[in-house]
């Protein structure tokens, strides 16, 4: 990043915060659960730490991720590779490069398939014989049936209600052990702005705390939606507000993410409760 006298100014980069939740025993029981052998299917809004869980246990049993992010997009190809022209002796050939799911299950890595529910229903079957006792798939590019790892997993996550989505059917949604992933609160919430955020101000901090809750049961009950009450927009709204004032900070962070002015509002008027002569 460049500034008028053409010196580079530092951009702040910090390490992926550590998974944090109020449910005590979340962590350890889907641990229990992935070394039981078992796929994990978890269900949440966006924003409540999904994605980080699955990195947090992926770092505790120390298996490297594969990744797929779903949209009506994604093929098999996607999901299994491609074959792509390439050079061998001088020669034209057709070769095959690995994807996602063909990779995790040869090495025996984790497998994260983010909002699982935006596929389309009929690209999903090619992973069922993964995911049960079989531990295989036939691969239609190749003909070839690949076996997988024994250290083989598979984590996969589903924000509900959400536009886009569709209900996951019976055969791939009885493949999962299913986790609730909900918004962390209170004292566990208080932890993750410390830890995640430039924000140090302790009363500053139990302002937040109680802003997000009044968020999160606004969205429960319908006048706002999940996305605003977000715990990673809350994050950005802490980190902003060490640097503006607060209700700026919620404006850019939060309030924005709702599209309806009205909604906005209503955001802007629960954060002028906490933060009107910050």
């Amino acid at each position: 990043m460049n500034v008028d006298d053409g010196q580079e100014t530092a951009v702040l980069r910090r390490t992926p915060p550590r998974f944090i939740t109020d449910r005590p025993h979340l962590l350890e029981d889907a641990e229990a659960a992935l070394r039981l052998g078992k796929h994990l299917l978890f269900r949440g809004p966006t924003g409540s730490g999904k994605t980080r869980l699955a990195e947090t246990l992926a770092e505790r049993l120390g298996l490297e991720m594969e990744s797929v992010n779903c949209s009506v997009d994604l093929d098999l190809e996607a999901l299994l590779g491609y074959r792509t022209l390439g050079l061998s002796e001088g020669r034209t050939v057709v070769e095959y490069v690995e994807g996602p799911v063909v990779r995790a299950m040869r090495r025996g890595r984790m497998l994260y398939v983010d909002e699982l529910n935006v596929a389309r229903p009929e690209v999903l079957p090619i992973l069922h014989g993964a995911l049960d006792h079989r531990r295989q798939l036939t691969n239609p590019l190749t003909a070839e049936v690949v076996t997988a790892h024994p250290n083989f997993c598979v984590i996969a996550a589903i924000n509900e209600g959400y536009a886009g989505t569709s209900p996951l059917n019976e055969a791939l949604l009885n493949r999962f052990v299913v986790f609730d992933v909900s918004y962390v609160q209170g004292d566990a919430l208080a932890q993750l702005i410390r830890e995640a955020t430039a924000l140090s101000d302790s009363s500053q901090i139990e302002r937040f705390v109680r802003f997000s809750a009044d968020l999160v049961r606004a969205s429960q009950v319908g006048e706002l939606p999940a996305e605003v009450a977000s715990i990673r927009a809350l994050l950005d709204a802490c980190d902003l507000s060490s640097h503006m004032p607060s209700l700026r900070a919620i404006r850019y962070a939060v309030a924005n993410k709702a599209s309806d002015p009205r909604e906005q509002d209503l955001v802007m008027e629960l954060a002028s409760g906490y933060f009107s002569n910050l």
